[in-house]
């Protein structure tokens, strides 16, 4: 069987970069609980992917928009902007939003979690 950190090496690699900032955040909470002296643990700078260029085609659809997005962004966490885009997507089918102006919006809060996952401010 192999050891602890071996296993924590293991799954550490299969995150993504931003679950694997999380689990070093974790680890850095741990170790100044049960060592209150110990100072910030060092870590290696996570490398955040570029997004995949899709292009946005002409008469796009607000859930064929979410999909190109998600494609686009595949290293964001959904859940972190699920509040923002059910609200466009609501208001789209609901009271009629132009599409365009909804997918616009759609890439602006995607294009903004990512700059903020890339400068590390996801806190």
């Amino acid at each position: 069987m192999a050891s602890a950190e071996q296993q924590l090496t293991a799954f550490f690699r299969q995150l993504t970069a931003e679950d694997q900032l999380t689990l070093l955040r974790f680890a850095e909470f741990l170790a100044g609980r049960s060592s209150p002296g110990v100072v910030a643990v060092s870590r290696e700078p996570v490398v955040v992917p570029e997004p995949e260029v899709i292009e946005r085609p002409a008469g796009e659809s607000v859930v064929a928009a979410l999909k190109r997005l998600s494609k686009t962004y595949p290293m964001l966490d959904k859940t972190e902007m699920l509040s923002a885009t059910s609200d466009l997507v609501a208001a789209n089918i609901m009271q009629g939003t132009d599409a365009v102006e909804v997918v616009d919006q759609l890439e602006d809060i995607f294009r903004g979690l990512y700059e903020k996952l890339k400068s590390g401010g996801h806190e």
